[in-house]
């Protein structure tokens, strides 16, 4: 099935599954409008598929030139955010009239882009430390580092996850690689533990029901998602007959909107769900496996799983597997910003599709000839 097919079906079962979740939150909150949320991502979904389809016809080569710009542009607004009013205690907005956006999903998109033109430009000595990771793991020790700080620790464990998968992708040895996953563990299990850092949620991670009986705010989100996704079985109470979106669930058309999916279409509709982020996933690979040049490759491997990551965080933190982290599931949760960069993500790797069929590879690439 082509990757924009399965990228529509997504895209369109996620604004049902976003209206049905949201209508009755939006109700209340909006002076009695059900359709306010659905509206306002619907226009955007427009917006976004406008932009994927006009993104999908520029030769993506031409993003070379924007790899080195755009991650400097993208570690200057991390930098920028830490010094914004806070939300709660976190620094994650940067809001201007008429738009707020979250740098840190700039910065995914930034360091895919450059992981993707230094690895195009240096693929024969990737094995090498010097080449291959002493400079990859610089960029994302950065990139990660002040994400962390915002405190944002599902975007630094979503931008840890992309710089090594496609590092791995790229030839780096996985001895490195490794290493690094053994130090970013013991960099968290350091903050939890030494530092007090999110242990409120790892409480709740452990022992939601204990928590909840204690002081049910503290464990309330988790407690009411797997209530929802239990009282789902394996069929559903059927689409739009959830019982935890009537203010049971905080914000159900948000983060935790697959569990008001497992509670109205069950276990069913949850791994068709699934399947359909791994159709996506796969066709996004096979599309890298397919360009002409490493480039290409790279770009449609690192944005593809990006997806596939986002929305594998995004289940487990739902189903209590990991702590919840705050972050949303791609193509469903509300937020008009990230779902148009999403879309036009989605149109770079429609281009490589493109330019693979044309027989079209990188001209940097070509200037550079291995030394022998």
């Amino acid at each position: 099935m082509p990757f924009l097919i399965i990228l529509m079906i997504i895209l369109v079962v996620g604004l049902i599954c976003q209206f049905s979740a949201g209508y009755a939150y939006s109700y209340y909150w909006n002076d009695g409008d059900s359709f306010y949320f659905i509206k306002r991502q619907l226009i955007f979904a427009l917006l976004g598929v406008a932009a994927m389809l006009f993104i999908s016809t520029i030769d993506y080569h031409i993003l070379h030139h924007f790899a080195i710009p755009l991650m400097l542009v993208s570690l200057a607004m991390l930098v920028v955010v830490l010094f914004l009013p806070a939300s709660d205690g976190i620094h994650r907005w940067i809001r201007l009239p008429g738009l707020q956006f979250q740098p840190s999903e700039i910065a995914k998109f930034a360091l895919i882009l450059l992981f993707a033109h230094l690895i195009s430009l240096n693929h024969k000595k990737m094995k090498t430390f010097l080449a291959g990771y002493l400079p990859f793991i610089l960029i994302l020790g950065v990139t990660c580092g002040l994400v962390f700080l915002e405190p944002h620790l599902s975007g630094t464990i979503l931008l840890l996850g992309i710089g090594i998968v496609m590092m791995y992708v790229g030839g780096t040895r996985l001895l490195y690689l490794l290493g690094t996953v053994g130090l970013g563990v013991g960099a968290v299990i350091y903050m939890v533990f030494f530092k007090g850092y999110e242990q409120d949620r790892i409480r709740v991670w452990l022992d939601p029901m204990g928590v909840f009986a204690e002081n049910p705010n503290e464990a309330w989100q988790t407690v009411q998602s797997l209530y929802a996704i239990g009282s789902g079985g394996v069929m559903g109470q059927g689409l739009g007959n959830s019982r935890q979106k009537h203010l049971f669930l905080p914000e159900p058309h948000n983060d935790f909107i697959f569990s008001v999916i497992c509670e109205e279409l069950g276990f069913v509709g949850a791994v068709l769900v699934i399947v359909l982020f791994a159709l996506l996933l796969w066709r996004g690979i096979t599309i890298g496996m397919k360009s002409p040049d490493k480039f290409g490759s790279m770009l449609a491997v690192g944005l593809t799983a990006q997806v596939g990551l986002q929305a594998f965080l995004n289940m487990a933190v739902v189903t209590n597997t990991i702590p919840n982290t705050g972050i949303s599931l791609p193509f469903f949760s509300y937020g008009g910003t990230s779902l148009v960069m999403l879309l036009a993500q989605m149109g770079v790797v429609l281009s490589v599709s493109r330019n693979a069929s044309l027989g079209r590879s990188s001209p940097l690439e070509k200037r550079r000839p291995d030394k022998p």
